[in-house]
């Protein structure tokens, strides 16, 4: 008979470490399972939003979130380095099925596996990729201080990183695809009126070129090959929700996130809880993430012990 656990974490950034050190501290018997530590922020040059650390490369990051677990663990987090491909409810148990084949069982279940950016894909991008190509404006944006930099995405998401770059940058210019822009008005007009920003409309990226790092952004503009000389890429085209391994369990917006009430974290489904960039929290950052995973765990453990 499988041992069953008061609680499965699954996910290693942020937000799943977050969970574990504090199930750790409320003695919950629990199994982690992760493929890697750090999330998505491992692949940034240099953090310096995380709270208490004013600079850590993402990989110390991930390493260092790891080391806080471990360290806390005990007899009460087991952590398994698995890839998990569904979750499935049976009565009042979930059941946590890897990649290997091996099937785990809980009373409850957190989801923090996060999400994937959507990777820009042309000429070019894949070489220069953490050279000056970045997917995180909150994360990297002070390293083009005095720099011309482009953001790729006319979305809230893009709209947002312009906003937070022009604190640094000595330009910001922002391609979109089509001649609609699908950020709000009101922040089109409010990033749009700073006299370092610029917007292209009906510009398609075609080419990244550069040396050791990225000097000059190839783009379509209705028609015609124009170059830009900047030395940062902010890449913002949408991000990929890791949540397939729930598909039919638990209630997911168009994008693939999972809905979940702010206040508990909790999802569609009794026992079910999750956190960070795979839910359709308002915003998705390491710091919510971590917060998120906090309020989720004190909810958990409520159920646990009075339910």
């Amino acid at each position: 008979m499988n041992l069953l656990y008061d609680l499965a974490i699954i996910g290693g950034g942020p937000a799943g470490v977050s969970a574990g050190v504090y199930a750790a501290r409320k003695r919950l018997k629990t199994i982690f399972i992760t493929e890697t530590f750090g999330g998505q922020s491992t692949e940034s040059v240099g953090i310096e939003n995380w709270i208490g650390t004013i600079n850590i490369p993402g990989a110390e990051f991930g390493k260092m979130l790891e080391n806080h677990l471990r360290a806390y663990a005990g007899d009460f987090v087991e952590i398994k380095l698995n890839k998990v491909n569904k979750v499935d409810k049976f009565n009042k148990e979930f059941q946590v099925k890897c990649e290997d084949g091996e099937i785990f069982t809980a009373k409850t279940v957190l989801i923090a596996t996060g999400s994937t950016r959507r990777k820009l894909e042309i000429p070019g991008a894949q070489e220069f990729e953490n050279k000056g190509i970045t997917y995180c404006a909150s994360c990297d944006g002070p390293l083009f201080s005095g720099q011309d930099v482009v953001v790729i995405g006319g979305g809230n998401a893009g709209f947002e990183s312009a906003a937070q770059l022009l604190a640094y940058a000595k330009s910001v210019t922002l391609l979109n695809r089509s001649d609609v822009l699908k950020a709000d008005e009101v922040t089109v007009e409010r990033v749009s009126k700073h006299p370092n920003m610029r917007v292209i409309k009906n510009a398609v990226p075609k080419e990244v070129k550069g040396d050791k790092f990225v000097n000059a952004l190839v783009y379509e503009e209705n028609g015609e090959t124009k170059e830009l000389l900047v030395t940062g890429i902010f890449v913002e085209i949408g991000l990929v929700p890791t949540t397939s391994f729930v598909k039919g369990l638990a209630e997911l917006n168009q994008y693939g996130q999972i809905i979940v009430d702010p206040k508990t974290q909790m999802t569609s489904v009794e026992g079910l809880w999750a956190a960070g960039d795979s839910t359709d929290g308002l915003y998705h950052q390491n710091n919510v993430a971590a917060g998120d995973a906090v309020k989720a765990l004190e909810d958990i453990y409520l159920h646990i012990h009075t339910k």
